[in-house]
């Protein structure tokens, strides 16, 4: 009978945190909770202020830290900063956003979407200086033999790891925009990715139009009691 031997996983210590009171620690907590939910949604960004490199790849390492399925950090952030490529992002995007409002969308969806105010003009994709596409690796490749291997729970980890980037990029200081195109697979062509990689979400980042109106959303957030449960 043949036996399979498994090579045990390289291990190391956690590394050291300071150990912090509780009453810190709910210190810490409260903080966390007070800047994010000074997050909004923004739709107007301002095109006259730039935003530098190396803050955008501050905030892409931190998504990169973000807990995986096996590991395998099934991710890709495309950057994209020309204006040339941002045009042509902006016109393939409301392409399909006229399909969508102009028929494709159910009604009942048209209706969630009417008190934002949406439609399929799409200028903030030109306006922010900032794009950032986001790919899910289906699967990965072997680089020695070119050899396809599974991927696992993908969707859960791109998602954690977005949400990774947003909140970086807010305490950053800058605005962002989920938007979700429907279909997007023009992404992966304008944006050279290969077949084995599925667009998400683009990220739309940038500063806030001064002025810039955002919908009410004060009372509009669940409550703890309807998100939440304890047993």
């Amino acid at each position: 009978m043949q036996t399979t031997h498994h090579t045990a996983p390289a291990m190391e210590t956690l590394p050291a945190r300071s150990a912090m009171p509780e009453q810190q620690m709910l210190d810490n907590a409260r903080a966390c909770y007070s800047t994010l939910r000074l997050r909004r949604t923004v739709r107007d960004f301002d095109p006259g202020r730039p935003v530098p490199r190396e803050l955008i790849e501050q905030c892409l390492l931190a998504a990169g830290t973000a807990p995986s399925g096996a590991n395998q950090q099934p991710w890709h952030f495309v950057v994209i900063t020309d204006a040339a490529r941002k045009r042509g992002i902006r016109a393939a995007a409301e392409a399909e956003e006229r399909a969508f409002y102009g028929g494709r969308a159910p009604a009942e969806w048209l209706r969630a979407l009417a008190p934002l105010g949406t439609d399929a003009d799409k200028p903030f994709l030109e306006d922010a200086p900032v794009l950032i596409a986001i790919f899910a690796q289906k699967y990965g490749i072997d680089p020695h033999s070119g050899q396809r291997f599974s991927h696992y729970y993908v969707p859960e980890s791109v998602g954690i790891a977005t949400g990774f980037l947003i909140d970086s990029l807010h305490r950053a200081g800058l605005a962002t925009l989920t938007h979700t195109p429907s279909p997007m697979g023009f992404l992966t062509q304008l944006c050279g990715r290969p077949d084995s990689e599925k667009p998400v979400i683009l990220l739309v980042v940038g500063h806030a139009k001064p002025g810039c109106q955002v919908p009410v959303h004060g009372g509009i957030k669940k409550p703890l009691e309807a998100i939440s449960t304890w047993l």
